[in-house]
């Protein structure tokens, strides 16, 4: 085969010239893609400007937790008072209370080693949920103990599945256990089972469920299983904001757990949001559990004036 020098030229121009073209090509479509926001983003903004969501949940006030929060879990304030916030972890049974700037915190133990989810604290009695839907309830006055006497456990509650939110509401005397995940089921709804609560009785006052099909509808997801991992009710508006670290995402729902809203949690500081809870003056709290490069936190999103 005889070699010409201009022919292989005349090619090697036109591949040259191909390359760059495909190159613009996909540069303008890398920078048409960037300019829109996926159908996901699209109805959680439609839904943003309908809900009017009082939170700026891309501007939080980071309040960074001790190393023995690190796997921090649940989170409550006492009457909504935020100049102290008590917090479980994952692992041990302990309850840690401490002041949001605080470098250490202070805790007393209630159990031993087990999957703690989430607190709350109601008529002056904290409640602790394991995974297994199992209540840990003692009063609130016990907290500056090194170890707590009087311990409630409660079992066989629930049914048998994944539980992780666990919430009060004081002004009726009700709490509400979250399910994050029913085992041998094909559920397609997450369940909420309500209590009434008195003198440390647990009386069954009726069952919630929030459907995953209504979710995805409203995320712009063709399907989408929702684990939650905690819930709270915002005392200004009645509504409850259930939050889900597997799917980072904030639900909001009415009174009585009636899907309105939901709001992608985006940005690097929602590391694996656990716990959520609200201050008297209505501010929203999350908590993170840290890490490879971050500490457990907890996220202060103030009121909108």
């Amino acid at each position: 085969m005889k070699f010409h020098p201009m022919k292989n030229k005349t090619k090697l121009v036109s591949v040259v010239a191909l390359f760059a073209i495909a190159f613009i090509g996909v540069s303008c479509v890398n920078e048409k893609h960037d300019d829109k926001s996926s159908p996901a983003e699209k109805t959680a903004q439609t839904t943003d400007t309908k809900a009017g969501l009082p939170y700026d949940l891309a501007n939080p006030v980071k309040y960074n937790m001790p190393q023995n929060l690190f796997e921090i879990s649940g989170i409550v304030f006492h009457n909504g008072d935020p100049k102290e916030v008590f917090a479980i972890q994952d692992e041990d049974g302990d309850l840690f209370h401490l002041g949001l700037s605080d470098k250490k915190s202070k805790f007393t133990k209630f159990g031993g080693k087990g999957d703690y989810e989430d607190v709350t604290i109601i008529n002056d009695q904290i409640i602790v949920l394991k995974s297994n839907g199992e209540l840990h309830t003692f009063p609130i006055s016990e907290i500056n103990t090194p170890v707590v006497k009087n311990v409630i456990r409660t079992k066989d509650l629930v049914p048998k599945a994944e539980y992780e939110g666990l919430a009060a509401d004081e002004k009726t005397g009700m709490i509400y256990i979250l399910t994050k995940e029913v085992k041998k089921d094909k559920k397609d709804q997450t369940d909420i089972f309500a209590f009434k609560f008195d003198n440390g009785k647990f009386t069954p006052n009726g069952t919630f469920s929030l459907p995953y099909k209504e979710i995805a509808d409203l995320t712009g997801e063709s399907k989408m299983k929702f684990r939650p991992s905690a819930l709270a009710k915002n005392p200004s508006t009645g509504e409850w904001y259930v939050l889900s670290s597997v799917n980072k995402l904030l639900v909001i729902t009415d009174a009585d757990f009636k899907i309105k809203a939901t709001y992608p949690l985006k940005g690097s500081f929602f590391n694996q949001p656990e716990g959520i809870a609200f201050d008297r003056d209505h501010n929203l709290y999350i908590s993170n559990e840290g890490g490879v490069l971050s500490a457990g936190n907890i996220l202060m999103f103030k009121l909108k004036k």
